[in-house]
């Protein structure tokens, strides 16, 4: 591990690795004490609700299962990832899992994931504000809110439902206009409930500013990335926008309409 984590994050991260190293050992049925020097050089930052974690996991999982000449089922691949998730995160939904194996667009709900039908191409612009989110925290946040009002709960629940299934119809049906706006309702959501913070909603604006067709925060909240929707000829601007109004980073990540039938 190089760069400036503390010693205590360090230690943390040791401790994982070498206990997600036994987890595959086990599972692939190898025994001894072999000497293993990983390296791992990773460019999705942490605490940005991207799944870094995740991501670090998955790419030490194959990388081992590929050295000790086993395969490995995408099933058995995800029950790996996810018990280091747990062992990083406590108790993990699995979103992270199996979204970092996934080659198209997720729909993921009570555990389980559908792909989802992509009527249109468009490009997603992701901005990385320098700040990482706390999940914790904003989950703390977010129930505090709920206990101050009878009926807050359901209202946000209910919306929030709305707006997931309005943004998959719209994909469906090939609305990259509609689907922007779900996106930006969402965010409003969140803004709403005390989740994002100054930087975040400046980002999303910067975004909206610069046409394109929508933004919100990603992750839990408190910090982490704003994920923008562009038009492809509009990317290169929503970008710009974005670094001006303070993303560290951002990242243009395609997304193209599916092929597959239901």
């Amino acid at each position: 591990m190089t760069g400036s984590a503390s010693r205590a994050v360090t230690a943390q991260a040791l401790e994982g690795l070498r206990r997600l190293t036994a987890a595959v050992k086990a599972r692939v049925g190898v025994t001894g004490g072999q000497h293993l020097d990983v390296s791992l050089n990773g460019a999705i930052p942490p605490g940005r609700g991207l799944g870094s974690s995740a991501a670090n996991a998955r790419a030490i999982i194959l990388a081992l299962a590929d050295l000790f000449g086993r395969k490995l089922s995408e099933g058995e691949v995800f029950d790996l990832v996810q018990a280091a998730e747990n062992l990083s995160h406590g108790r993990a939904s699995g979103v992270d899992a199996m979204a970092v194996g996934a080659t198209a667009p997720l729909l993921f709900q009570a555990g389980k994931a559908q792909a989802l039908d992509i009527g249109c191409d468009v490009l997603f612009v992701v901005a990385d504000s320098g700040t990482a989110g706390s999940t914790k925290e904003a989950v703390e946040l977010l129930r505090a809110g709920f206990r101050a009002g009878t009926g807050k709960e359901e209202r946000f629940m209910s919306r929030a439902a709305q707006l997931v299934d309005d943004a998959k119809a719209s994909l469906a049906e090939g609305e990259p206009e509609e689907f922007g706006s779900c996106l930006t309702e969402y965010h409003e959501l969140l803004r709403g409930a005390g989740l994002s913070t100054d930087r975040i909603d400046a980002l999303v604006d910067a975004a909206l500013q610069a046409d394109s067709l929508g933004a919100k925060i990603t992750g839990g909240g408190l910090g982490g990335c704003v994920l923008a929707v562009s038009r492809p000829e509009r990317a290169g601007e929503v970008a710009r926008q974005l670094h001006d109004a303070g993303a560290v980073h951002t990242w243009a990540v395609q997304l193209r309409r599916s092929t597959h039938e239901r």
